[in-house]
Protein backbone atom coordinates (compact mmCIF):
# COMPACT_ATOMS: atom_id res chain seq x y z
CA UNK A 1 0.00 0.00 0.00
CA UNK A 2 2.95 2.60 0.83
CA UNK A 3 4.49 1.94 -2.73
CA UNK A 4 1.30 1.82 -4.01
CA UNK A 5 0.66 5.53 -2.86
CA UNK A 6 4.26 6.81 -3.40
CA UNK A 7 4.03 5.76 -6.85
CA UNK A 8 0.85 7.19 -7.51
CA UNK A 9 2.03 10.95 -5.68
CA UNK A 10 5.41 10.62 -7.81
CA UNK A 11 2.81 9.76 -11.70
CA UNK A 12 0.34 12.83 -9.71
CA UNK A 13 3.24 15.37 -9.40
CA UNK A 14 4.75 14.48 -13.00
CA UNK A 15 1.53 14.74 -15.10
CA UNK A 16 1.21 17.91 -13.53
CA UNK A 17 4.99 19.23 -14.70
CA UNK A 18 6.63 18.95 -11.39
CA UNK A 19 10.54 18.68 -12.18
CA UNK A 20 11.40 15.25 -11.89
CA UNK A 21 13.97 15.88 -9.07
CA UNK A 22 11.30 17.32 -7.08
CA UNK A 23 8.43 14.60 -8.03
CA UNK A 24 10.89 12.21 -6.58
CA UNK A 25 12.15 13.73 -3.62
CA UNK A 26 8.33 15.61 -1.75
CA UNK A 27 6.92 12.11 -1.82
CA UNK A 28 9.91 10.25 -0.30
CA UNK A 29 10.63 12.59 2.31
CA UNK A 30 6.87 12.43 2.99
CA UNK A 31 7.31 8.44 3.36
CA UNK A 32 10.17 8.67 5.40
CA UNK A 33 8.38 10.68 7.76
CA UNK A 34 5.35 8.49 8.14
CA UNK A 35 7.80 5.09 8.03
CA UNK A 36 9.63 6.77 11.00
CA UNK A 37 12.40 7.36 9.38
CA UNK A 38 14.82 10.33 10.55
CA UNK A 39 15.53 13.04 7.48
CA UNK A 40 19.22 12.49 8.78
CA UNK A 41 18.98 9.23 7.03
CA UNK A 42 17.79 10.60 3.75
CA UNK A 43 19.76 13.76 4.07
CA UNK A 44 22.73 10.90 4.09
CA UNK A 45 21.42 8.97 1.84
CA UNK A 46 21.19 12.17 -0.51
CA UNK A 47 24.74 12.95 0.29
CA UNK A 48 26.28 9.46 -0.26
CA UNK A 49 24.51 9.76 -3.86
CA UNK A 50 26.04 12.55 -4.91
CA UNK A 51 29.56 11.92 -3.59
CA UNK A 52 30.10 8.86 -5.61
CA UNK A 53 33.94 9.30 -7.73
CA UNK A 54 32.80 8.62 -10.60
CA UNK A 55 29.89 11.02 -11.46
CA UNK A 56 32.80 13.72 -11.00
CA UNK A 57 33.19 12.42 -14.97
CA UNK A 58 30.23 14.08 -15.29
CA UNK A 59 30.89 18.14 -14.88
CA UNK A 60 34.00 17.67 -16.55
CA UNK A 61 32.56 15.77 -19.88
CA UNK A 62 29.69 17.91 -19.71
CA UNK A 63 32.64 21.33 -19.90
CA UNK A 64 34.01 19.50 -22.43
CA UNK A 65 30.93 19.36 -24.80
CA UNK A 66 29.86 22.57 -23.73
CA UNK A 67 33.30 24.48 -24.61
CA UNK A 68 33.78 22.57 -28.05
CA UNK A 69 30.05 23.80 -28.99
CA UNK A 70 30.53 27.45 -27.87
CA UNK A 71 34.32 27.64 -29.36
CA UNK A 72 32.19 26.93 -33.23
CA UNK A 73 33.78 23.29 -33.21
CA UNK A 74 30.63 21.91 -34.65
CA UNK A 75 30.69 24.18 -37.32
CA UNK A 76 34.13 23.36 -38.47
CA UNK A 77 33.50 19.47 -38.28
CA UNK A 78 30.53 20.43 -40.40
CA UNK A 79 31.97 22.62 -43.03
CA UNK A 80 35.11 19.59 -43.30
CA UNK A 81 32.54 17.17 -43.62
CA UNK A 82 30.59 18.79 -46.48
CA UNK A 83 33.68 19.73 -48.32
CA UNK A 84 34.83 16.03 -48.17
CA UNK A 85 31.65 14.68 -49.45
CA UNK A 86 30.73 17.05 -51.85
CA UNK A 87 30.33 15.11 -54.74
CA UNK A 88 28.34 12.62 -53.22
CA UNK A 89 24.24 12.76 -54.24
CA UNK A 90 22.56 13.49 -50.67
CA UNK A 91 26.16 14.64 -48.95
CA UNK A 92 24.32 16.30 -46.03
CA UNK A 93 22.84 13.51 -44.77
CA UNK A 94 25.74 11.94 -44.94
CA UNK A 95 27.50 14.96 -43.29
CA UNK A 96 25.03 15.28 -40.64
CA UNK A 97 25.74 11.39 -39.18
CA UNK A 98 29.35 12.11 -39.51
CA UNK A 99 29.14 15.52 -37.74
CA UNK A 100 27.29 13.88 -35.17
CA UNK A 101 29.73 10.89 -34.92
CA UNK A 102 33.11 13.44 -34.34
CA UNK A 103 30.91 15.49 -31.97
CA UNK A 104 29.33 12.49 -29.97
CA UNK A 105 33.63 11.95 -28.84
CA UNK A 106 33.39 15.52 -27.18
CA UNK A 107 29.97 15.71 -26.09
CA UNK A 108 28.70 12.50 -24.94
CA UNK A 109 24.75 13.89 -24.72
CA UNK A 110 22.24 13.92 -27.27
CA UNK A 111 20.57 16.80 -25.96
CA UNK A 112 23.53 19.02 -26.66
CA UNK A 113 24.32 17.22 -29.90
CA UNK A 114 21.12 17.89 -30.84
CA UNK A 115 21.19 21.82 -29.45
CA UNK A 116 24.68 22.51 -31.11
CA UNK A 117 24.41 20.34 -34.63
CA UNK A 118 21.02 21.10 -34.85
CA UNK A 119 21.49 24.95 -35.12
CA UNK A 120 23.62 24.06 -38.33
CA UNK A 121 22.86 21.34 -39.62
CA UNK A 122 18.93 22.00 -40.73
CA UNK A 123 19.28 25.43 -41.62
CA UNK A 124 21.94 24.03 -44.49
CA UNK A 125 19.75 21.42 -45.37
CA UNK A 126 16.47 23.47 -45.86
CA UNK A 127 18.42 25.88 -48.27
CA UNK A 128 19.84 23.28 -50.25
CA UNK A 129 16.21 21.90 -50.58
CA UNK A 130 15.77 18.96 -48.46
CA UNK A 131 12.39 18.03 -47.30
CA UNK A 132 12.07 19.44 -43.54
CA UNK A 133 11.07 16.08 -42.15
CA UNK A 134 14.29 14.17 -43.49
CA UNK A 135 16.20 17.52 -42.02
CA UNK A 136 14.66 17.47 -38.67
CA UNK A 137 14.72 13.49 -38.85
CA UNK A 138 18.04 12.70 -39.27
CA UNK A 139 19.44 15.29 -37.41
CA UNK A 140 17.53 14.35 -33.95
CA UNK A 141 18.21 10.93 -34.84
CA UNK A 142 22.37 11.12 -35.47
CA UNK A 143 22.24 12.73 -32.22
CA UNK A 144 21.41 9.77 -30.59
CA UNK A 145 24.78 8.33 -31.21
CA UNK A 146 26.33 10.89 -28.45
CA UNK A 147 25.06 9.04 -25.19
CA UNK A 148 25.92 6.07 -26.90
CA UNK A 149 29.21 6.46 -28.25
CA UNK A 150 31.70 7.21 -25.80
CA UNK A 151 32.32 9.21 -23.46
CA UNK A 152 28.49 8.71 -22.82
CA UNK A 153 27.39 10.54 -19.84
CA UNK A 154 24.40 7.98 -19.65
CA UNK A 155 27.49 5.52 -19.47
CA UNK A 156 29.41 7.13 -16.61
CA UNK A 157 26.12 7.34 -14.42
CA UNK A 158 25.06 3.64 -15.54
CA UNK A 159 28.80 2.41 -14.06
CA UNK A 160 28.72 3.86 -11.26
CA UNK A 161 25.54 2.82 -9.88
CA UNK A 162 25.94 -0.70 -11.30
CA UNK A 163 29.85 -0.73 -9.61
CA UNK A 164 30.76 -1.71 -13.00
CA UNK A 165 34.03 -0.53 -15.41
CA UNK A 166 33.39 2.70 -17.24
CA UNK A 167 36.08 1.63 -19.53
CA UNK A 168 34.59 -1.87 -20.45
CA UNK A 169 31.30 0.05 -20.84
CA UNK A 170 33.09 2.32 -22.86
CA UNK A 171 34.69 0.00 -25.07
CA UNK A 172 31.12 -2.24 -25.76
CA UNK A 173 29.30 0.61 -26.50
CA UNK A 174 31.89 1.80 -29.62
CA UNK A 175 30.40 -1.01 -32.19
CA UNK A 176 26.83 -0.56 -31.15
CA UNK A 177 27.46 3.58 -31.61
CA UNK A 178 29.62 2.77 -35.78
CA UNK A 179 26.57 0.54 -36.11
CA UNK A 180 23.76 2.95 -35.76
CA UNK A 181 25.96 5.43 -37.56
CA UNK A 182 26.31 2.62 -40.79
CA UNK A 183 22.49 2.43 -39.94
CA UNK A 184 21.50 6.14 -40.48
CA UNK A 185 23.83 6.28 -43.58
CA UNK A 186 21.94 2.99 -45.44
CA UNK A 187 18.62 4.96 -44.54
CA UNK A 188 19.74 7.93 -45.73
CA UNK A 189 20.87 6.38 -49.16
CA UNK A 190 17.27 4.67 -49.42
CA UNK A 191 15.30 8.22 -49.27
CA UNK A 192 17.62 10.39 -51.34
CA UNK A 193 17.28 7.35 -54.20
CA UNK A 194 13.51 8.49 -54.01
CA UNK A 195 13.91 11.97 -54.24
CA UNK A 196 15.16 13.31 -57.50
CA UNK A 197 15.10 16.45 -56.12
CA UNK A 198 18.57 16.20 -54.26
CA UNK A 199 21.77 15.81 -56.40
CA UNK A 200 25.72 16.01 -55.75
CA UNK A 201 27.15 19.36 -55.46
CA UNK A 202 30.60 20.53 -56.72
CA UNK A 203 33.87 19.32 -54.98
CA UNK A 204 35.81 22.48 -53.86
CA UNK A 205 39.76 21.55 -53.35
CA UNK A 206 40.76 24.75 -51.92
CA UNK A 207 37.52 24.92 -49.67
CA UNK A 208 38.32 21.35 -48.15
CA UNK A 209 42.15 22.07 -47.47
CA UNK A 210 40.93 25.41 -45.65
CA UNK A 211 37.89 22.79 -43.68
CA UNK A 212 40.75 20.59 -42.50
CA UNK A 213 43.21 23.51 -41.27
CA UNK A 214 40.21 24.08 -38.98
CA UNK A 215 39.32 20.29 -38.01
CA UNK A 216 42.93 18.81 -37.62
CA UNK A 217 43.88 19.74 -33.71
CA UNK A 218 40.13 18.79 -32.78
CA UNK A 219 40.31 15.55 -34.68
CA UNK A 220 43.05 14.46 -31.73
CA UNK A 221 40.44 14.75 -29.26
CA UNK A 222 38.96 11.63 -29.62
CA UNK A 223 42.37 10.24 -29.79
CA UNK A 224 42.98 11.00 -26.60
CA UNK A 225 39.93 10.45 -24.72
CA UNK A 226 39.17 7.05 -26.02
CA UNK A 227 42.87 6.34 -26.79
CA UNK A 228 43.79 6.78 -22.90
CA UNK A 229 40.71 5.19 -21.46
CA UNK A 230 40.69 2.12 -23.87
CA UNK A 231 44.33 1.99 -23.38
CA UNK A 232 44.46 2.00 -19.80
CA UNK A 233 46.75 5.43 -19.76
CA UNK A 234 43.88 7.26 -17.88
CA UNK A 235 40.70 6.16 -16.16
CA UNK A 236 37.43 8.02 -17.30
CA UNK A 237 37.30 10.60 -14.99
CA UNK A 238 41.00 11.57 -15.26
CA UNK A 239 39.99 11.32 -19.45
CA UNK A 240 37.45 14.00 -19.21
CA UNK A 241 39.98 15.87 -16.85
CA UNK A 242 42.44 15.96 -19.91
CA UNK A 243 40.35 16.06 -23.15
CA UNK A 244 38.59 19.48 -21.52
CA UNK A 245 42.33 20.60 -20.94
CA UNK A 246 42.99 19.73 -24.75
CA UNK A 247 39.90 21.59 -26.08
CA UNK A 248 40.36 24.82 -23.47
CA UNK A 249 44.58 24.73 -25.32
CA UNK A 250 43.43 24.07 -28.85
CA UNK A 251 40.45 26.58 -28.57
CA UNK A 252 43.31 29.01 -27.31
CA UNK A 253 45.57 28.31 -30.43
CA UNK A 254 42.59 28.45 -32.75
CA UNK A 255 42.34 32.33 -31.07
CA UNK A 256 38.20 31.14 -30.87
CA UNK A 257 37.98 31.10 -27.59
CA UNK A 258 36.62 34.36 -26.10
CA UNK A 259 35.70 35.54 -22.61
CA UNK A 260 31.89 35.33 -23.32
CA UNK A 261 31.98 31.64 -24.48
CA UNK A 262 34.58 30.21 -21.30
CA UNK A 263 31.70 32.22 -19.08
CA UNK A 264 28.73 30.90 -21.39
CA UNK A 265 30.66 27.09 -21.19
CA UNK A 266 30.94 27.24 -17.32
CA UNK A 267 27.37 28.63 -17.26
CA UNK A 268 26.06 25.50 -19.07
CA UNK A 269 28.15 23.17 -16.99
CA UNK A 270 27.01 24.27 -14.14
CA UNK A 271 23.49 24.33 -14.60
CA UNK A 272 23.53 20.79 -16.28
CA UNK A 273 25.42 19.39 -13.57
CA UNK A 274 23.57 20.57 -11.23
CA UNK A 275 20.36 19.78 -12.76
CA UNK A 276 22.03 16.08 -13.67
CA UNK A 277 23.18 15.95 -9.87
CA UNK A 278 19.62 17.03 -7.97
CA UNK A 279 18.09 14.09 -10.10
CA UNK A 280 20.68 11.42 -8.68
CA UNK A 281 20.36 12.34 -5.33
CA UNK A 282 16.08 12.34 -5.06
CA UNK A 283 16.19 9.46 -7.47
CA UNK A 284 18.72 7.47 -4.98
CA UNK A 285 16.61 8.48 -2.22
CA UNK A 286 13.47 6.92 -3.70
CA UNK A 287 15.42 3.73 -4.87
CA UNK A 288 16.66 3.44 -0.95
CA UNK A 289 13.03 3.51 -0.19
CA UNK A 290 12.28 1.15 -2.99
CA UNK A 291 14.98 -1.38 -1.53
CA UNK A 292 13.53 -0.62 1.63
CA UNK A 293 10.43 -2.40 0.93
CA UNK A 294 12.03 -5.15 -1.09
CA UNK A 295 10.52 -4.10 -4.54
CA UNK A 296 13.73 -5.76 -6.39
CA UNK A 297 13.32 -9.24 -4.51
CA UNK A 298 9.39 -9.03 -5.30
CA UNK A 299 10.20 -8.04 -8.99
CA UNK A 300 12.82 -10.35 -9.30
CA UNK A 301 10.04 -13.51 -8.15
CA UNK A 302 7.55 -12.12 -10.34
CA UNK A 303 10.05 -11.54 -13.52
CA UNK A 304 11.10 -15.18 -12.96
CA UNK A 305 7.64 -16.78 -12.40
CA UNK A 306 7.14 -15.26 -16.11
CA UNK A 307 10.05 -16.73 -17.63
CA UNK A 308 13.63 -17.89 -16.91
CA UNK A 309 14.61 -16.73 -20.31
CA UNK A 310 17.44 -14.37 -20.04
CA UNK A 311 16.75 -12.99 -23.77
CA UNK A 312 13.29 -12.66 -23.02
CA UNK A 313 14.00 -10.64 -19.49
CA UNK A 314 16.67 -8.15 -21.80
CA UNK A 315 13.63 -7.66 -24.33
CA UNK A 316 11.45 -6.46 -21.51
CA UNK A 317 14.33 -4.49 -19.45
CA UNK A 318 14.31 -2.68 -22.88
CA UNK A 319 10.45 -2.33 -23.46
CA UNK A 320 10.43 -0.70 -20.39
CA UNK A 321 13.33 1.42 -20.71
CA UNK A 322 11.82 3.03 -24.04
CA UNK A 323 8.52 3.67 -22.36
CA UNK A 324 9.90 5.36 -19.10
CA UNK A 325 12.30 7.05 -21.34
CA UNK A 326 8.95 9.14 -23.67
CA UNK A 327 7.86 10.56 -20.12
CA UNK A 328 11.28 11.10 -17.72
CA UNK A 329 14.61 12.13 -17.57
CA UNK A 330 16.95 9.79 -18.86
CA UNK A 331 19.06 10.12 -16.09
CA UNK A 332 16.54 9.65 -13.16
CA UNK A 333 15.58 6.13 -14.63
CA UNK A 334 19.30 5.07 -14.81
CA UNK A 335 19.63 5.86 -11.14
CA UNK A 336 15.78 4.45 -10.38
CA UNK A 337 15.56 1.37 -12.68
CA UNK A 338 19.81 0.27 -12.41
CA UNK A 339 19.30 -0.58 -9.18
CA UNK A 340 16.35 -2.65 -9.29
CA UNK A 341 17.53 -4.41 -12.38
CA UNK A 342 20.84 -5.38 -11.79
CA UNK A 343 19.77 -8.01 -9.07
CA UNK A 344 17.34 -10.01 -11.43
CA UNK A 345 19.97 -9.41 -14.47
CA UNK A 346 23.06 -10.98 -12.48
CA UNK A 347 20.27 -14.16 -11.73
CA UNK A 348 19.80 -14.77 -15.22
CA UNK A 349 23.68 -14.43 -15.50
CA UNK A 350 23.85 -11.65 -17.50
CA UNK A 351 26.80 -9.34 -17.96
CA UNK A 352 26.86 -5.81 -15.86
CA UNK A 353 27.88 -4.43 -19.06
CA UNK A 354 25.40 -6.30 -22.11
CA UNK A 355 22.94 -4.85 -19.43
CA UNK A 356 24.13 -1.34 -20.29
CA UNK A 357 24.74 -1.23 -23.57
CA UNK A 358 21.19 -2.51 -23.94
CA UNK A 359 19.37 -0.28 -21.42
CA UNK A 360 21.56 2.96 -23.05
CA UNK A 361 20.32 2.45 -26.27
CA UNK A 362 17.07 1.87 -25.49
CA UNK A 363 16.43 4.97 -23.49
CA UNK A 364 17.93 6.60 -25.98
CA UNK A 365 15.37 5.92 -28.05
CA UNK A 366 12.38 6.49 -25.99
CA UNK A 367 14.19 11.06 -26.30
CA UNK A 368 12.88 10.53 -29.83
CA UNK A 369 9.00 9.29 -28.68
CA UNK A 370 6.20 11.40 -27.55
CA UNK A 371 5.00 12.79 -25.39
CA UNK A 372 7.91 13.88 -23.46
CA UNK A 373 11.01 13.16 -25.94
CA UNK A 374 13.50 15.47 -24.78
CA UNK A 375 15.46 15.27 -28.03
CA UNK A 376 12.34 15.90 -30.15
CA UNK A 377 11.31 19.50 -28.15
CA UNK A 378 14.50 20.12 -28.73
CA UNK A 379 15.35 19.55 -32.80
CA UNK A 380 11.71 20.87 -33.23
CA UNK A 381 12.89 24.53 -31.31
CA UNK A 382 16.28 25.06 -32.88
CA UNK A 383 14.28 24.07 -36.57
CA UNK A 384 11.21 26.20 -35.18
CA UNK A 385 9.28 22.88 -36.99
CA UNK A 386 6.22 21.49 -34.76
CA UNK A 387 6.76 18.48 -32.31
CA UNK A 388 4.97 15.87 -34.88
CA UNK A 389 6.59 16.71 -37.91
CA UNK A 390 10.24 16.09 -36.15
CA UNK A 391 9.09 13.12 -34.75
CA UNK A 392 7.53 11.78 -38.17
CA UNK A 393 10.67 12.62 -40.09
CA UNK A 394 12.55 10.31 -37.64
CA UNK A 395 10.41 7.16 -37.13
CA UNK A 396 12.44 5.52 -40.62
CA UNK A 397 15.41 7.27 -39.17
CA UNK A 398 15.31 5.18 -35.45
CA UNK A 399 15.26 1.56 -37.39
CA UNK A 400 19.16 1.21 -36.80
CA UNK A 401 18.90 1.70 -33.33
CA UNK A 402 16.14 -0.76 -32.95
CA UNK A 403 18.69 -3.02 -35.17
CA UNK A 404 21.35 -2.55 -32.48
CA UNK A 405 19.15 -2.98 -29.13
CA UNK A 406 17.93 -5.86 -30.97
CA UNK A 407 21.52 -7.14 -31.98
CA UNK A 408 22.90 -6.70 -28.14
CA UNK A 409 20.05 -9.03 -26.45
CA UNK A 410 21.09 -11.51 -29.27
CA UNK A 411 24.35 -11.88 -29.13
CA UNK A 412 25.46 -10.72 -25.75
CA UNK A 413 28.86 -12.15 -26.40
CA UNK A 414 29.54 -9.91 -29.32
CA UNK A 415 28.74 -6.74 -27.07
CA UNK A 416 31.91 -8.42 -24.70
CA UNK A 417 34.31 -8.88 -27.41
CA UNK A 418 35.49 -5.38 -27.51
CA UNK A 419 36.81 -5.24 -23.82
CA UNK A 420 37.78 -8.60 -23.65
CA UNK A 421 40.26 -7.84 -26.56
CA UNK A 422 41.80 -4.54 -24.50
CA UNK A 423 41.54 -6.48 -22.04
CA UNK A 424 38.62 -4.28 -19.85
Amino acid sequence: MELALLGIAIVALLLLRVPVAFAFIGPSLVYMILAGQSLGAALRQITNAAGSFPLLAVPLFVFLGALANHTGMAERLFRFAHALLAKVRGNLGYVVVGTSVGFSWMSGSAVADAAALGKVQIPAMLRAGYDRRFATGISSSAALIAPVMPPSIPAVIFAGLAAASTGALFAASVIPAIIMAIGLCVVVWVLVRRNPRIRAGVFDRAELLASFKGVLLPLFAPVIILGGILGGFFTPTEAAAVGAAYVLVISLIQRSLTWKALFTAIKETVLTTAGIMLIVTSASLLGYILARERLPQMLTELVFSVTDNATVFLILAALLMLLLGTAIDATAILVLVVPILLPIASSYGIDPTVLGVVLIVSLMLGLLTPPVGTVLFVTASVSRTRVGEVFRGALPFMIPSVVVVILAIAFPDAVLWLPGVLGL
